[in-house]
């Protein structure tokens, strides 16, 4: 199977807070490699007219260097929306994304993100604002949700209301706010996005393997996938998949044995920037994935959740090489 692009872009990978930042984005490009696209998880612009340092330490150019990243904003102040594009602009960023699709209850309270979803007339305001004032040829996206819950499905209205302004393309999460991430993708709702917008369509939601993916691309007609938490513990999901969409080819599925060395190297890197304290922090829910499906994975994961030292993981991760293989 082959599969159609969009400015050279098939596969990017989703941003989740607290797992994508750059030290992910490096170590992936760097060692498997297959994403076109690493979009950064959401940073709020502030009044303030500049990043905080907190901000610019997975925003800045040197920590991204030689990989196609996208910096994705949250806001629903258009004038705090401008500023922080084009300081990204001038950071050298060729897109730039507007988060309309996260659905955490500390965001959705403040109108943002799916929140955003439920005033419509509002966010045409904010649309119409923006790129009144940006200009309709900067490079601006946007990710929405299904809609906030299966009485007010309104991506496709949502959806053509970026386009209208002048929005380059939209992503589209098949699931409503009230859904967060249960239940299964909408691929109808997606499709539906797709047929009424002449800008491209990235669809996103339970792509997990090979055949989630053609299933997405053949249901949707979408131009190019978004995958996120199937790409957690799998960073060899993007070359299974180019293979199987260019070649028909389906490669081997990772070993224990790689799992476990990948998982030891993964975390290594995350100390080495950001120290064992925050490090380990980080790498529970890392280590979380790539142990899921194991044999006792929950009694490992419930193991893992209360590591402090980086010896506590190398240690488990002997044990399940030894109990697996």
């Amino acid at each position: 199977m082959s599969s159609d692009s969009f400015n050279g872009v098939r596969l990017t990978v989703a941003p989740m807070e607290g797992l994508t930042g750059y030290v992910f984005r490096r170590l992936h490009q760097s060692f498997f490699g297959g994403a076109d696209a690493y979009y950064i998880p959401f940073v709020t612009p502030t009044q303030e007219p500049r990043f905080t340092e907190r901000q610019l330490k997975d925003l800045a150019p040197s920590v991204n260097r030689g990989i196609h990243c996208v910096p994705q904003l949250l806001t629903r102040r258009p004038e705090d929306f401008v500023w922080a594009v084009r300081a990204l602009l001038d950071m050298g960023y060729d897109e730039v994304n507007l988060n309309l699709g996260c659905p955490a209850g500390t965001v959705v309270a403040k109108g943002k993100g799916s929140g955003f979803l439920r005033t419509p007339a509002e966010l045409d305001t904010f649309f119409g604002t923006v790129f009144d004032t940006l200009g309709d040829d900067i490079p601006v996206t946007v990710k929405i949700r299904k809609g906030w819950d299966d009485d007010s499905v309104n991506a496709v209205e949502t959806a053509l209301l970026a386009q209208k302004a002048g929005a380059a393309a939209v992503t589209v999460h098949g699931r409503t706010r009230k859904q967060m991430y249960s239940g299964t993708v909408d691929y109808d709702i997606i499709r539906s996005v797709k047929q009424a917008l002449d800008i491209p369509v990235i669809g996103n939601g339970d792509v997990v393997d090979e055949q989630s993916a053609t299933v997405m691309m053949e249901k949707t007609g979408c131009d190019a996938l978004m995958i996120g938490r199937g790409a957690l513990g799998n960073p060899w999901l993007f070359a299974q998949i180019n293979a199987y969409f260019d070649e028909c080819r389906v490669l081997p599925p990772p070993t224990v044995t790689q799992k476990m060395v990948t998982m030891l190297k993964h975390i290594q890197k995350i100390i080495e920037y950001k120290g064992e304290y925050t490090a380990m922090r980080e790498a529970r829910h890392h280590a979380a994935y790539y142990t899921k499906g194991m044999r006792g994975g929950a009694a490992l994961r419930k193991e893992i959740s209360s590591f402090e030292h980086f010896e506590q993981l190398e240690e488990l991760a002997f044990k399940i090489v030894k109990e697996n293989e």
